[in-house]
């Protein structure tokens, strides 16, 4: 596993982007059901970037005002559990059949697969429907980003004919340079680096079963992978205990460690012993060990990552209140039993719906609505 070296600046902005009210859409009803109660939200307007040694910088024309989602790192405390409450807000307005709440009505969202997903691309384009949106699917052969047009010119062309850009790539400064070219908010859809919109989703689902994030002990067993950092940036800016358990050789990048321990929010541990780690879990988390791009290595991985799936036997020493969670796709029988998968405190469902309600508020947040 290549080593990815990051550094953190701080950005500042004297603007604060506050959120619309919803009421004139169907939340005033919800509001006298019941369902639930919002409050009017602020977002403060501090962010910090994220730079990968990896690759050289990009001296581009870049609007410094710009709203991306890159990094969950990029924002503060608050401005995470803005998003995230407002996503459990949006997720029972659609779910209460409302449909008149179009925020995104007009607007068109290109989204680049250069890695091909189900849930990645069903969640961005439905949700950006159900909001009134119109979203364009560019695959793997439809623009070649790097390869027949450069980052930075498709950065600027798909800005003038879209209001916003997802985009699931390899190299992380892929999407570094597309948000440094592109005059529209830009969301990362995954990168080799990391995963912001999962974890985002993972957080909405832990907080609508733990009952809150904060104060939780989340265990992720496997490999040491994008979806780890992108734990380990949630522990830089929320209070939690994140711990990842890992074969040796397998650990996450250990500059993105260094800085998530030195910013001193949450506990972090890194061990190679799954067993001790889970005691006391509230989550398990597990991931495939062989990512996209790694498929060549899946032999040699189940090998070296005997004593990592996550089993019934894993589950009884977590304790009878700790939930199992996935990422999805899952490889049954190799990281995780098909029992602890189907058994009753697995989440890994509900998980994968709130894919879409997660992003649904992260496209409402870095676009003003």
């Amino acid at each position: 596993m290549a080593a990815i070296f990051c550094h953190f600046s701080s950005l500042q902005s004297s603007d604060a982007t506050s959120l619309s009210s919803l009421s004139n859409f169907g939340i005033q009803s919800l509001r006298s059901s019941g369902v639930f109660t919002p409050s009017p939200i602020t977002f403060p307007a501090t962010r910090r970037r994220i730079a990968c040694q990896t690759t050289s910088s990009v001296n581009g024309n870049a609007n410094a005002n710009q709203k991306d989602f890159l990094h969950i790192s990029d924002f503060n405390k608050s401005t995470i559990l803005n998003i995230l409450d407002r996503a459990k807000e949006v997720k029972a307005l659609i779910k209460s059949g409302e449909r008149t709440y179009l925020p995104f009505k007009g607007k068109t969202m290109a989204m680049i697969f250069a890695k091909p997903s189900m849930r990645t691309r069903v969640s961005f384009e439905t949700g950006f429907f159900l909001l009134g949106g119109h979203a364009i699917y560019l695959g793997p052969d439809d623009i070649q980003m790097g390869k027949r047009e450069g980052t930075r010119d498709v950065a600027r062309v798909l800005s003038r004919y879209n209001d916003i850009i997802m985009a699931r790539v390899f190299a992380h400064q892929d999407i570094l340079d597309l948000a440094n070219y592109a005059t529209v908010p830009v969301i990362n859809g995954l990168t080799d680096y990391n995963h912001p919109c999962q974890i985002m989703a993972d957080a909405l689902t832990i907080i609508e079963h733990v009952g809150q994030l904060e104060g939780t002990k989340v265990v992720y067993i496997g490999d040491g992978n994008n979806i780890v950092h992108s734990w380990l940036l949630l522990a830089s800016v929320i209070p939690f205990h994140f711990v990842c358990a890992c074969p040796k050789g397998f650990e996450p990048d250990q500059e993105t460690v260094k800085k998530v321990q030195h910013a001193g929010v949450g506990k972090i541990e890194i061990t190679n012993d799954p067993k001790e780690a889970v005691r006391g879990a509230d989550v398990v988390y597990s991931d495939v060990w062989a990512s996209m791009g790694q498929k060549e290595e899946a032999a040699k991985r189940r090998q070296v990552f005997q004593g990592f799936q996550v089993d019934e036997e894993l589950m009884k020493l977590a304790g009878r209140k700790a939930y199992f969670m996935h990422c999805l796709p899952a490889e049954r029988g190799v990281e995780v039993t098909d029992g602890v998968v189907e058994a009753p405190n697995s989440i890994v469902f509900p998980q994968a719906e709130n894919r879409m309600h997660a992003q649904n508020a992260i496209m409402l947040h870095v676009m003003g609505s």
